[in-house]
């Protein structure tokens, strides 16, 4: 069995032990970290591992086989450096990181000590987007998407102190969206025109709406979203050539649209995707075969926050994101 070691016992955190411990036959939890010593302790007892108040003695334990960091992003790039130092496999919670330096610098550590590395974009194992992704074939060439998560405010402090954060909606939930676009058109975001809102937040945005091209530049897309609603929706909407797919995967359906005609597609019961997240970083571990979310993957998706905060900052002037014509 693969011995993980999990840095970050907080909420997010928590739901990864919990996994690890009870639903991954081929994965034991044989090391924890979290700041709050007692609370640490604690954990660690009731999941029979030990203990460590510093990230760099869990990922020196010869124990440790693999490492999972849930912590906040601004966290990301020094455990990294750490765990490619002992060369350990690790799965890095998104964001990858707070910044697009800081992304491309653990894009650096990774390539450069060869360890596998994967980024737990989980909105890929939902079952709902795994059923679009299916189907998509069905609608013939796509030629645009809008894709709106909108959620209650978080009960997490942390995310609205920006030294601690490192920004709002637009990085923790938006590389959600950034991720999708590119993961079901096959093409690259290039350039984006972003506007962002503070409805109840006090240092960052909780809203925002963009407006991105790709490198086919005859697909566009709306993407939005918000963390200061009264309930909780993640809508799609995909238009080709042959129809229309309608999705909503926090509520689990998707519509094939004809013309006026609509279809509802069966969609199978939805299943944690944290719990998948860590199945296929253990599978692809166990067989040798490529990380279903490369480093590249959550590089890009912070390539795009980049761009999208350079364009709110200038108010919503197009930018260009990094490895495309115009960018800084």
């Amino acid at each position: 069995m693969l011995g993980i070691g999990l840095i970050g016992l907080g909420k997010h955190g928590s739901r990864y032990a919990r996994h690890i411990v009870e639903e991954l036959p081929d994965a034991t939890l044989v090391a924890v970290c979290r700041r709050s010593r007692p609370e640490g302790e604690k954990l660690a007892a009731a999941y029979h591992c030990t203990f460590h108040g510093d990230y760099s003695d869990l990922v020196a334990t010869p124990r440790v086989e693999a490492v999972v960091v849930a912590v906040p992003p601004i966290l990301h790039p020094a455990i990294v450096e750490a765990t490619c130092r002992a060369g350990k496999p690790l799965l890095i919670e998104k964001p990858l990181a707070t910044s697009l330096a800081a992304a491309q610098r653990i894009a650096s550590l990774v390539s450069a000590s060869g360890v596998r590395a994967m980024v737990a974009h989980s909105l890929r194992f939902n079952r709902t987007v795994q059923t679009v992704q299916a189907h998509m074939p069905e609608i013939g060439p796509l030629h645009a998407l809008y894709l709106s998560h909108r959620f209650e405010p978080s009960p997490l402090d942390w995310l609205d102190r920006r030294a601690e954060s490192g920004g709002g909606i637009v990085l923790h939930t938006g590389v959600h969206s950034f991720d999708l676009v590119r993961l079901l058109t096959g093409y690259e975001i290039t350039r984006v025109w972003c506007r962002t809102a503070q409805i109840i937040t006090r240092e960052t945005e909780d809203s925002f709406a963009m407006t991105c091209q790709f490198s086919n530049p005859s697909l566009l897309a709306t993407i939005a979203g918000s963390r200061a609603m009264g309930g909780r929706v993640g809508l799609f909407e995909l238009a080709g050539a042959r129809g229309h797919l309608l999705v909503d995967h926090v509520h689990g359906f998707v519509y094939l649209v004809r013309g006026t005609e609509r279809l509802t597609l069966p969609v199978p019961s939805q299943v944690p995707t944290v719990r998948e997240a860590l199945g296929a970083f253990v599978r692809a571990l166990r067989e040798g075969s490529a990380s279903p979310v490369s480093i590249e993957d959550g590089m890009r998706a912070v390539a795009t926050v980049d761009a999208a905060y350079r364009s709110a900052e200038r108010g919503g002037e197009a930018a260009a994101v990094a490895g495309f014509a115009g960018a800084p």
